[in-house]
């Protein structure tokens, strides 16, 4: 996907800027701006929570075992994406590349947003989120879908020079090493 996907559809009245100002929902609903409409979304439930704690535990254990300690996982920070088309979002994780002293933080900045799709997800949040990591050029992308009364699904991406390319997918609980800027060792059984 390409910035293209934006522009068949008119831009809205909000910017980044307005985003930023606006107040932020203090029952733990995210309010994200895409193409320049405001988007509230639902607090993420239970199931989401958990597989969004333990990504993150194993992005950080990975990190730290690597030696990196010029990358941070930050969950459910606020990223600029593109002021030009209006889009700011909130990754369910962002592993960063900067100080962690912002409030939200450039697209330039995270080196893996991962997004865990609920079952109310819509296709036109997911393509949308997708394009907008895509455009602002952010290295690596993992989805998580927790389909209700299956297992957690895994997708991981790198990008490449049009787009994402999908590097791993897995089911059923399986073990794999998901892309991203070091090797991380992710047990899909564990995002349950």
């Amino acid at each position: 996907m390409s910035a293209e996907v934006s522009m068949i559809h008119p831009l809205g009245p909000k910017s980044v800027e307005d985003w930023l100002a606006e107040e932020q929902p203090v029952d733990g609903s995210r309010l994200e701006l895409i193409w320049g409409y405001l988007q509230r979304t639902p607090p993420p439930g239970g199931p989401h929570q958990y597989a969004s704690f333990e990504l993150a535990v194993m992005l950080r254990d990975a990190l730290r075992i690597s030696g990196r300690s010029d990358l941070r996982v930050l969950p459910a920070v606020g990223v600029r994406i593109s002021t030009p088309f209006r889009v700011g979002v909130i990754p369910d994780i962002a592993v960063v590349t900067c100080g962690i002293e912002h409030t939200t933080f450039a697209a330039e900045d995270l080196a893996l947003a991962v997004e865990i799709w609920s079952p109310g997800s819509t296709r036109a949040e997911r393509d949308t989120k997708i394009a907008a990591y895509a455009s602002a050029r952010v290295p690596h992308l993992w989805i998580v879908e927790l389909p209700d009364g299956k297992p957690a699904r895994f997708w991981g991406y790198e990008l490449g020079e049009s787009g994402y390319r999908q590097e791993i997918l897995a089911t059923e609980g399986e073990s794999i090493t998901a892309p991203g800027p070091v090797p991380v060792v992710v047990d899909t059984a564990q995002l349950r």
